[in-house]
């Protein structure tokens, strides 16, 4: 670890730190360090970082914008990346989009309705980033990534440019089938042409909707199971009474039970804690077995 240590800090200066909190990165405000994080501003800085910590074997985990994960207390063993500014553009030409993955996903949606383009607006609200978002097939209200990927981008474990075809990222119910260590830079999507302001419109609608049953104001992480077959994951842990249930400062919100927020100094231990014992009560009480859709990172 120490060669590779050198080698981040000689090459990218200010942008290596060792033994960086993370918790400040995450929109759950909780999580220990990370031994190595570096900030990476171009894909051939990102190629050159996975390719010096392939050959010291160290393992490499991307930050996006720190949604939809749980960091662990201990915080995250070995080289933390995340994507800087020379991943957050846009390009769109007729109905064919290109976003890089740094670009916040309600960025995304807003660009694409102001031009009149039809099949992204599901993703308002949804936070995070659009390489995040990928990676968990991310979707809503009846939409979902997959349904208008063309092309992904990104950069293997080891250190190589690779683009994948809709078929080759296996998309699945909020996951897909990236080879581990797999790092997205740019998303290319097909959409189609539609009413601008029909599209305004229902974006709004869908705004007004998830700001009346989501915790929008308090630290989390998102949805934190994903939804059954045929049944929704709020309703049955709200059926299981975990509503507002609490341990520590973590605590399901009593706004949407499917959401846990961080009240104040939480830890991940605690809402660890909090998910396995909802995942036992719903089974109890209805015999689903409810998978996470957070997903945990770091040292456990």
């Amino acid at each position: 670890m120490s060669r590779l240590e050198e080698k981040l800090r000689s090459r990218f200066g200010a942008r290596f730190a060792p033994s960086r909190p993370l918790a400040d990165l995450t929109s759950f405000r909780i999580g220990g360090p990370a031994d190595l994080f570096v900030d990476v501003e171009n894909e051939a800085e990102l190629q050159e970082a996975m390719a010096a910590a392939h050959r010291e074997n160290v393992p490499v985990f991307c930050l996006g914008a720190g949604t939809n994960l749980l960091v662990s207390d201990r915080g995250v063993r070995g080289m933390v990346v995340r994507l800087g500014a020379g991943f957050r553009s846009i390009a769109i030409e007729g109905l064919h989009v290109v976003s890089g993955a740094a670009v916040e996903f309600g960025d995304l949606v807003e660009a694409v309705v102001e031009r009149g383009l039809e099949g992204l607006e599901f993703g308002e609200g949804i936070p995070g980033s659009v390489g995040g978002g990928l990676v968990m097939n991310a979707g809503a209200f009846g939409g979902e990534i997959a349904r208008v990927v063309a092309l992904v981008h990104g950069v293997t474990r080891e250190g190589a440019a690779r683009s994948l075809s809709k078929d080759e990222v296996g998309f699945a119910y909020r996951r897909t089938a990236l080879a581990q260590g797999f790092i997205i830079t740019r998303v290319e999507f097909d959409l189609a042409q539609g009413d601008r302001e029909r599209l305004r419109a229902k974006v709004a609608d869908l705004h007004a909707k998830r700001a009346a049953r989501q915790p929008l104001g308090v630290p989390n992480a998102g949805s934190i199971f994903k939804n059954p077959p045929g049944n929704f994951a709020g309703r049955l842990l709200e059926g299981a009474g975990l509503k507002g249930a609490r341990l520590g400062g973590a605590a399901f919100s009593p706004q949407h039970a499917n959401f846990i927020v961080n009240l104040g100094g939480a830890r991940a231990e605690e809402v660890r804690a909090l998910i396995e014992m909802a995942r036992s009560k719903v089974k109890e009480q209805s015999g689903v077995w409810l998978e996470p859709e957070v997903k945990l990172v770091g040292d456990w």
